[in-house]
């Protein structure tokens, strides 16, 4: 695959948790993982990338007639569409999750973007879990995994959406529900304020339960070809155990996993047979 150093390089210093996952898979379809990550991040960078969001929009546009093209058998000269175009005339990922993950950045561009945790669910299947899908595509999955990849793609992008709360606070984003944040009695103002810090712990534990629920529901044995798709939703525990911990405060301490530990988890449920 052309330029399959330069995604895994990207992959590698943009979304580490993945392309720890993908190094458990064959070698031979790496460099398709990487490209899929590469193409994941490319479409999720561009909120934070633009003023307007009509200027997102645009954006999003442009890498949703790429994938068409590519789908057609013709690819845009954008190294990550020439690799993806490759990827998909190898292993034919329906097209279906590709527009729905593209369509679901764009509640990335809105400033109040999810009334309820139904709503957040939604966006996250339809990006982590729409991932998920094609990723297990790429492994040889045919079907039947619908569920799981739901399941273990909400808990891991649950857990990224506490983890990143500062990161959001900062650019004035709100990327949790409103509803939960009624049920924690916090003002949308107080998270960007930073003003919140004696109620953000019952917040981060609604939201923390709901995504041990889901990784729950997803603990089904798998075969291992497929199980490095849905490795990065096997490092929920260990991200939630210090943001769920007494006096966690997300804008003073760190809820980073070292890279080793994040290597042990993807081993383990590895050996398992399940996350």
């Amino acid at each position: 695959m052309r330029n399959a150093t330069s995604h895994e390089a990207t992959v590698r210093k943009a979304d580490y948790d993945r392309y720890l996952a993908a190094m458990f898979a064959p070698f031979s379809v790496q460099p398709h993982l990487f490209v899929l990550y590469a193409f994941n991040y490319e479409v999720a960078k561009i909120a934070g990338s633009v003023r307007e969001p009509i200027a997102g929009q645009i954006r999003l546009q442009w890498w949703r007639d790429a994938v068409e093209e590519a789908y057609a058998g013709r690819a845009r000269a954008h190294p990550v569409v020439v690799s993806l175009a490759e990827l998909i005339a190898a292993h034919q990922p329906p097209k279906v999750l590709f527009d729905e993950l593209i369509e679901a950045r764009e509640s990335d561009l809105e400033e109040t973007p999810f009334a309820d945790m139904a709503a957040l669910e939604a966006y996250a299947d339809a990006t982590s879990g729409h991932v998920m899908r094609l990723a297990a595509s790429v492994l040889g999955a045919k079907e039947g995994l619908d569920e799981l990849a739901k399941s273990a793609g909400i808990a891991y992008a649950l857990t990224g959406l506490l983890r990143a709360i500062p990161f959001h606070a900062a650019r004035k984003r709100l990327m949790l529900p409103l509803s939960i944040l009624q049920q924690a009695e916090i003002a949308p103002e107080n998270i960007f304020s930073g003003a919140a810090a004696d109620r953000l712990p019952r917040l981060i534990g609604l939201i923390a339960e709901q995504a041990q629920d889901k990784l729950a529901a997803a603990r089904c044995p798998l075969p291992r070809r497929l199980l490095p798709a849905f490795l990065p939703a096997a490092l929920v525990p260990a991200y939630l155990r210090p943001i769920t911990g007494e006096g966690f405060d997300p804008f003073r301490n760190t809820a980073d996993v070292p890279p080793y530990r994040r290597q042990l988890a993807m081993l383990a449920a590895l050996i398992r047979g399940h996350l």
